[in-house]
C-alpha cells in the first residue's frame, strides 16, 4: 500500500459547512490509513512465514522496519584495487583494531555443541566451551570486533570477544544456519535455512530488521557479493539452483538454475570481479558464473565433495575442499584451471581459512573430528589436530582486511 493517502476529488462550488464536514472525514480517514499500517515503516499485518513455535524472542514476530536506504546512500568502502576484490587481504595487512586480538583457530563442533580454540603455534588446546545446540560457523563481525557463532538449532548467536578468546552472553536469533553482512556494514544477513529467510538484522545489536522469505531456495546456506556490494548470489543447497539478492532494496531479483541435481555450496567472487565460483558437492567441481550477467560460463571439475572456497593472500589460488574424496583442489585464478592437487589421508576437509601469513590453510575434518593445518608452498599435512564431534565453519582469526562480510572471513 502507498503512503500517499488518495486526494478527494475537486468538484464545484460547497458550502463552509460541507468544506469543514469533508476536511473532517479526510483527516480521519488518513488516520485510519495509518493505525492500519501503510508502508514499509510500519507493523506487518500477517507475516507470510511465522515464526516456529520455539521462536527465541518476540522482536522475531514483529520487527521494527525503517524504510532500506536508496541506492544512493548505500554507501560500500571502495576497493583499494579495482582489479583486486582481495587487496585488502594480503599477508600482514591487519586492521589496526585485530592487532590486538590473541591468534587463534575457533573451531565450532556441530555435532558436541561446543566451541574449541587451537594456539596455531603449537596446536595446542586453549578453551573449550558450551554454545547452543548445532554451532555451524564462526563469523567475524562487519567492523571485526566479535566473533559470531551460529547456533542454528540452538536460535541463537554466542558472541567471542577476539582479544580474549572468551564468549559472552547469547542472544536470541531465529534459525542462524551461516551469518553475512551488507557490504555497507548496516545489515547483519542471516541465513534462516530451515524457514527459507534471509533476516537482516542491525550489524551491532542483531535486533530484526527485515524478513525476506525465498521459499524457491530450499538449503540457503553459502553467498558471496558482487565487487561493488550490490548484488549476493546465493546457494540453494538442496535446490539446484542459486538466487540474486538486491541488497541495498532488500529483495530477490533474480533465480538462477543449475543442471539437475545440483547441490550448489560456497559461492567466492574472483579478484577481478567478473566470475563467481560454486562449489558443487555432487558433480565435484565449481560452476562459473558471470558476475555481471549471472549466466553459467563453464564447469571445472575438482573432485567429489567440492565444498570450501578460499582465496590465497597474494589472490593468485583458489583453494577448494573436496570432502568427499578427502583432497585440496588448488586452482589458478588466471588460468581457470586446476595446478595441483593436495591428498589428506583418510581426511574430510570441509570449511576454514588461510593464516594471516598465508602460508597455512585450516580446515575442518568435517567427519573424522579433526582440524587440519596444511602447507600451502607443498600441500604436506602439517598437523592434524584432534577436536569435538562434527567440527564445521573454523574460522582463522584474526584475518586481513578491513571489514567483513561474514562466514568465516570474506574480507574486502
Amino acid at each position: 500500500m502507498s503512503r500517499e493517502a488518495d486526494k478527494p476529488q475537486e468538484g464545484g462550488r460547497h458550502s463552509r459547512s460541507a468544506i469543514v464536514t469533508i476536511c473532517v472525514l479526510v483527516a480521519l480517514a488518513a488516520a485510519l490509513l495509518t493505525a492500519a499500517g501503510c508502508g514499509r515503516g510500519s507493523r506487518r499485518e500477517a507475516d507470510p512465514d511465522p515464526p516456529s513455535a520455539h521462536s527465541p524472542a518476540a522482536e522475531d514476530d514483529a520487527p521494527a522496519k525503517p524504510a532500506p536506504a536508496p541506492a544512493s546512500a548505500y554507501a560500500v568502502p571502495p576497493l583499494l584495487d579495482p582489479h583486486n576484490v582481495y587487496a585488502a587481504d594480503r599477508s600482514g595487512e591487519l586492521a589496526p583494531v585485530a592487532r590486538k586480538f590473541r591468534s587463534l583457530i575457533y573451531v565450532p563442533n556441530s555435532a558436541s555443541n561446543t566451541v574449541e580454540e587451537i594456539d596455531p603455534r603449537d596446536y595446542h588446546l586453549v578453551r573449550e566451551f558450551p554454545v547452543g545446540a548445532l554451532p555451524q560457523h564462526v563469523v567475524p563481525s562487519y567492523d571485526l570486533r566479535t566473533l559470531w557463532v551460529t547456533n542454528d538449532q540452538g536460535n541463537s548467536l554466542t558472541p567471542i570477544n577476539p582479544v580474549t578468546g572468551k564468549p559472552g552472553p547469547s542472544v536470541p536469533v531465529e534459525d542462524p544456519y551461516n551469518l553475512y553482512f551488507t557490504p555497507d556494514g548496516r545489515y547483519g544477513m542471516v541465513m534462516a535455512e530451515r524457514l527459507r529467510r534471509i533476516d537482516f538484522r542491525l550489524a551491532g545489536t542483531m535486533k530484526l530488521h527485515q524478513k525476506l522469505s525465498v521459499p524457491q531456495c530450499a538449503g540457503l546456506n553459502h553467498a558471496d557479493f558482487t565487487a561493488d556490494g550490490r548484488y549476493m548470489l546465493v546457494s540453494c543447497e538442496f535446490a539446484s539452483r542459486m538466487i540474486v539478492v538486491d541488497v541495498p532494496a532488500e529483495r530477490l531479483v533474480r533465480t538462477v538454475a543449475l543442471p539437475p541435481d545440483s547441490s550448489p555450496q560456497d559461492v567466492k567472487l574472483s579478484p577481478d570481479g567478473k566470475v563467481f565460483y560454486v562449489a558443487d558437492l555432487v558433480h565435484g567441481g565449481l560452476w562459473e558464473l558471470g558476475a555481471d550477467s549471472f549466466r553459467r560460463l563453464g564447469f571445472l571439475k575438482t573432485g567429489a565433495g567440492a565444498h570450501g572456497l578460499y582465496p590465497s593472500r597474494n589472490a593468485r589460488f583458489l583453494y577448494v575442499s573436496n570432502r568427499s574424496v578427502g583432497t585440496v583442489s588448488v586452482v589458478s585464478f588466471a588460468k581457470r584451471r586446476v595446478v595441483a592437487t593436495w591428498t589428506i589421508p583418510g581426511g574430510t576437509p570441509d570449511m576454514g581459512g588461510v593464516s594471516d601469513s598465508g602460508r597455512v590453510l585450516w580446515l575442518s575434518g568435517r567427519y573424522d573430528a579433526s582440524v587440519y593445518a596444511i602447507n600451502t608452498r607443498t600441500g604436506a599435512l602439517l598437523r592434524r589436530v584432534p577436536v569435538g564431534l562434527g567440527p564445521h565453519g573454523v574460522c582463522v582469526y584474526p584475518q586481513p582486511g578491513r571489514y567483513s562480510l561474514g562466514h568465516t572471513g570474506i574480507m574486502r
